[in-house]
């Protein structure tokens, strides 16, 4: 495999967990609607994390680079659904999880890595090698995912004559809290969180773009991609109330959760 010299500028992604307030999507907590209900709790998958381990991201390359980032979390958010109803309703022999989940989870992520080792090449950049981060296991129940908006990137310096890039900045949102959801609700439940990481997710890729090519004034983030975020991050939360109501259980207060500032 070839590995080109880099020219480019990197671009020093900044992010200090800015999905830790989706630390729930990754493993649904079950425990206790599981004893209400004689369910077992929902597993969570257990995958290893990238954007921690990759070398220094080319300023060219970083809007790519965090699309893909999003699509493995998002990846992780949707197995970790087909978990939580398989929690609520085990189907299958004892290899149905291995076979229908992690076996095509390894599949999609073998195809999502690739694509970021292209988006390194494709600015001249050394190509990293990441097969080995596409298998994923199971943690224990009531256990959380780790997800690569809660990791740090690593931070390099801009080579050649292009300057030091300006470092991305990340949302910032606050955990939402969460009681013991029935299992009648779970995959209402974790729909919902996997709306919340993908909308994390898109905001942290806008936020990646603007790094590298800034538009707008100085209220430019808070217009449009902060406060835009708040409003569907309420939309959500108020899903996930409702989903509460409709199995006769008392729905939680997210309403404190729906604004996000800045890392």
């Amino acid at each position: 495999m070839a590995r080109p010299t880099r020219k480019n500028a990197v671009l020093k992604l900044g992010g200090v967990g800015a999905l830790a307030a989706l630390l729930l999507a990754g493993g649904l907590q079950l425990a206790s609607a599981g004893e209400n209900t004689g369910k077992s709790a929902a597993q969570s998958v257990n995958c290893p994390t990238v954007r921690d381990k990759l070398p220094a991201i080319p300023a060219a390359a970083a809007a790519n680079v965090e699309r893909e980032l999003a699509n493995l979390d998002e990846e992780i958010a949707r197995q970790n659904e087909r978990l939580a109803k398989q929690a609520a309703n085990p189907q299958g022999g004892p290899n149905f999880i291995n076979n229908a989940i992690l076996g095509p989870l390894k599949s999609k992520r073998v195809a999502v890595l690739d694509r970021i080792e292209i988006s390194f090449n494709r600015v001249g950049a050394p190509r990293p090698d990441l097969d080995s981060f596409a298998t994923c296991t199971l943690n224990a129940p009531g256990v959380a995912s780790a997800l690569n908006s809660s990791v740090k990137a690593t931070a390099g310096k801009a080579t050649g004559g292009a300057g030091t890039v300006a470092a991305a900045q990340t949302v910032n949102c606050p955990t939402p809290q969460i009681p013991a959801v029935p299992a009648q609700a779970a995959a209402n439940v974790q729909a919902e969180l996997n709306q919340l990481n993908k909308q994390i997710s898109e905001a942290n890729a806008r936020l990646a773009q603007q790094a590298a090519n800034p538009q707008g004034g100085p209220n430019f983030i808070q217009n449009t991609i902060v406060g835009p975020l708040a409003d569907k991050r309420k939309a959500a939360l108020d899903r996930i109330e409702i989903a509460f109501n409709r199995v006769g259980q008392q729905a939680p207060n997210l309403d404190g959760f729906a604004t996000c500032g800045l890392n």
